[in-house]
């Protein structure tokens, strides 16, 4: 399941069990990613806050844009794990199987609106280059296209944790479950 020990919510006793149970009431179930930080459970608070925060609160951006994003990101990344995640929350929205998966493998070929498609070429090139990111290239059509600086601040603010959340399970080799996909309130 991953490269270190996690702790299972049967085991969990104390603050961790409570972490546990609060997810699990508050998501639907339990994800992997959280377990995975269980050895040091502060973390998954902190985790947590920040990705409500990111993918919830208030914001210029669609709650199907930010899953779109997260797709995007983790598929630059090879991240299985994420990409099926987020796919699953973005078919929530979207509601097309076929859009999603091509989503995964080259958004280029969807009509996406222009900004959209915007924040699709963001994701991918903060991700995979990001010491080339261009004002010119990158910022400005989304503003062009309507996108406001707090949009645009929003839209960053998503690449980054999931390059971060990326990160953190494929660096500790959790592998993808797929029945874990399913069962979250979104």
């Amino acid at each position: 399941m991953a490269f270190i020990d996690i702790i299972e919510p049967e085991e969990a006793t104390g603050k961790l069990n409570e972490i546990y149970e609060e997810l699990t009431k508050s998501r639907g179930k339990l994800a992997t990613v959280h377990k995975l930080q269980s050895l040091n459970p502060d973390t998954i608070v902190a985790h947590m806050d920040l990705y409500m925060s990111i993918m919830f609160s208030k914001s210029p951006l669609k709650r199907a844009q930010r899953e779109m994003i997260a797709v995007v990101v983790s598929a630059a990344n090879n991240c299985d794990y994420c990409q099926m995640h987020h796919s699953e929350a973005l078919n929530h929205y979207w509601k097309n199987d076929d859009k999603v998966k091509t989503l995964r493998t080259d958004f280029r070929q969807l009509e996406l609106s222009t900004t959209d498609l915007q924040l699709c070429k963001l994701a991918e090139q903060l991700t995979l280059k990001a010491d080339q990111i261009e004002e010119a290239v990158h910022i400005e059509p989304l503003k062009k296209a309507g996108l406001s600086d707090r949009g645009i601040l929003d839209t960053v603010l998503v690449i980054s944790y999931f390059n971060f959340v990326n990160r953190m399970i494929l660096g500790l080799g959790v592998e993808t479950n797929k029945e874990e996909m399913q069962g979250y309130k979104y």
